[in-house]
């Protein structure tokens, strides 16, 4: 079975998903804020928050036209948003470390990945640098585990940035399905991807970053698990009504707590594939099920027939299973009408 160690928690295929809450830039360049977003993720029962690495200005051209609904360039729009320094990054892990939570962070530019390395357990990479190629190759220098979004792009630009990382250094990577657009309307999610992402990498473990809006029992996510998804990361805030880059399609930490309550459920029911008896079923399996039994007297020396028998619980006596066997043979004691039959009263021949 796929698995794969990030500190004390193992992600493995089947288990119990690995919870990645997106902070992105939700915390509006206030460290009071994401400081706070780090608590409530770790109180809400995620295993990882994530925040973003990037200056506007090793991220954009000056001229680059965004993609969502901004008047902006992309250039302008990062301005607002770029400017955490190392050592807020550093506070906000260690907060994180505080709180018994993984600290993670998306880097944008080699500086990123160079300060992140002592503080961060994986890397994850964006959809949009799944064809930077020596982007891929300078982060698998760095030897660690890496989750990567697979948001707009072919399978052949996956297994191209799959073979780039492996051909620099053989770490685990973990492909998570995403669809690159804000917000993903749920007929747009296309979750069975999941299980064509398993089937076309069944070496990796999958993963899905959604984007959708938070539906009201936070069923989408867990869909995505069975769907095969072992990793499930959406962006979460601490408001969604507020105006901005990512809220309005953000978890809050009440959503989050239900999406906990609902992964903690699942991985209940969801037990273990291979069939066999539980011990649970013990106590019925003894009395549920039947016995062969007498419908009158008999006496010994008696040859039972289909008409001195019958089938009734509790099923500690001769399975109806033997039934045909049985008919037949003679009894070898007195027996009152009623009686559950045991092997030892009958003759062996």
């Amino acid at each position: 079975m796929k698995n794969l160690k990030i500190g004390n928690r193992i992600i493995q295929e089947g288990g119990k998903p690995f919870v990645i809450a997106e902070a992105g830039v939700n915390y509006e360049n206030s460290m009071e804020t994401a400081l706070e977003m780090v608590r409530q993720a770790a109180a809400n029962g995620a295993d990882a928050i994530k925040f973003q690495s990037y200056k506007a200005e090793t991220l954009a051209a000056k001229d680059s036209p965004a993609y969502w609904d901004t008047d902006k360039t992309q250039r302008d729009f990062f301005k607002l948003y770029d400017s955490f320094s190392e050592d807020d990054y550093k506070e906000l892990a260690r907060e994180a470390k505080r709180n018994k939570i993984f600290f993670l962070s998306t880097p944008f530019d080699n500086s990123a990945v160079d300060f992140l390395d002592p503080l961060v357990p994986l890397y994850k990479i964006a959809s949009a640098d799944i064809t930077n190629i020596p982007f891929l190759r300078y982060i698998a220098e760095k030897k660690k585990p890496i989750f990567l979004s697979t948001g707009a792009a072919t399978l052949g630009e996956i297994e191209n940035a799959i073979t780039t990382i492996k051909a620099v250094e053989n770490v685990p990577i973990v492909p998570l399905h995403c669809i690159l657009s804000y917000p993903t309307k749920f007929e747009d999610a296309n979750l069975r991807m999941i299980k064509h992402l398993k089937k076309i990498f069944p070496e990796n473990l999958v993963g899905y970053s959604d984007h959708t809006k938070p539906d009201k029992a936070m069923i989408t996510l867990i869909v995505a698990h069975l769907m095969g998804a072992s990793v499930l990361e959406k962006h979460f805030t601490l408001d969604k009504t507020l105006p901005g880059n990512d809220h309005y399609h953000a978890m809050d930490p009440q959503d989050l707590k239900l999406l906990s309550e609902n992964v903690e459920l699942v991985t209940k029911i969801l037990g273990e594939e291979e069939k066999r008896i539980i011990d649970a079923e013990l106590p019925a399996r003894k009395n549920a099920r039947r016995s062969i039994v007498t419908t009158k007297a008999l006496k010994a020396g008696d040859v039972i027939t289909t008409d001195n028998i019958t089938t009734k619980r509790p099923g500690k006596g001769i399975n109806p299973t033997y039934y045909d066997l049985i008919i037949g043979k003679k009894i070898l004691q007195d027996l009152e009408e009623d009686e559950i039959l045991y092997w030892k009263y009958l003759m062996q021949e």
